[in-house]
């Protein structure tokens, strides 16, 4: 058994495959509540490996916690064996769950060019060639960032969450015409983006995952993606079995 930690920006996600690389366990869990639950996950379901990707603030004291557990663990980084080489000027800097997401998106589709957006805190794109070599992408403000900076950048507009409905393309007031401005811009960045890359790559391969991938999905016109809420999971238990 595999056991998956995902620390994000926003959340913790918890995951255990078995050996036949099927997710058998998902959950998200609050930072006060972690080992409470792994110790409920490591009882039941007996996980020899770990893997950890962290892109928020490090949970301590994990580390010990697994060497208590008797449980190998890795955490994920560019120095691992991944199953694709990297051309990245600066890997050190790559985040874990960009490592990932690649690594996922390699169980799908191989030789063959591959944009994997994600769509969460930031929004991160990333590119694969046809010859499996991860190239880069971009990193942009997610939904909730850009709530938050017409917010705290300005004087006199609200602070507004994830509206309900759908949202007009013209808003009618201060409250829709921010909804309209966040979403509908991050909407068009996203299919701007994509029509970019199919100019230059094609035929090409397009992911979309991330805590806002329902939402966002809604908006999309041109339908080409591969939607897969367990990218990042899928691609790190690939990796951790890879250097297991």
């Amino acid at each position: 058994m595999n056991l998956i930690v995902d620390i994000g920006n926003t959340g913790i996600k918890l995951a255990v495959f078995n050996e036949k690389n099927k997710l058998i366990y998902f959950t998200t869990v609050e930072r006060s509540c972690i080992f409470d639950k792994l110790d409920h996950i490591i009882h039941d379901l007996k996980p020899a490996y770990a893997l950890i990707s962290c892109v928020g603030e490090p949970v301590n004291p994990l580390d010990e916690y697994l060497n208590k557990k008797n449980i190998r663990f890795f955490h994920l980084s560019y120095k691992l064996k991944l199953p694709f080489k990297i051309a990245y000027k600066t890997p050190v800097t790559i985040g874990a769950d960009r490592l990932g997401l690649v690594a996922g998106a390699l169980l799908y589709k191989q030789n063959a060019y591959q944009l994997i957006i994600d769509a969460g805190t930031c929004v991160t794109y990333d590119f694969v060639n046809k010859d499996n070599i991860y190239m880069g992408g971009a990193i942009s403000p997610g939904l909730q960032l850009r709530y938050k900076a017409l917010n705290n950048y300005t004087a006199n507009l609200p602070l507004l969450s994830m509206p309900e409905n759908q949202v007009p393309l013209i808003g009618t007031d201060t409250k829709t015409s921010i909804q309209s401005g966040v979403i509908q811009g991050l909407v068009n960045e996203i299919e701007g983006f994509i029509v970019k890359y199919n100019l230059k790559y094609a035929p090409l391969t397009v992911y979309l995952t991330g805590g806002d991938e329902k939402l966002l999905d809604s908006y999309i016109k041109n339908k080409i993606f591969v939607n897969s809420k367990f990218l990042l999971l899928e691609g790190m238990n690939h990796i951790l079995n890879l250097n297991k």
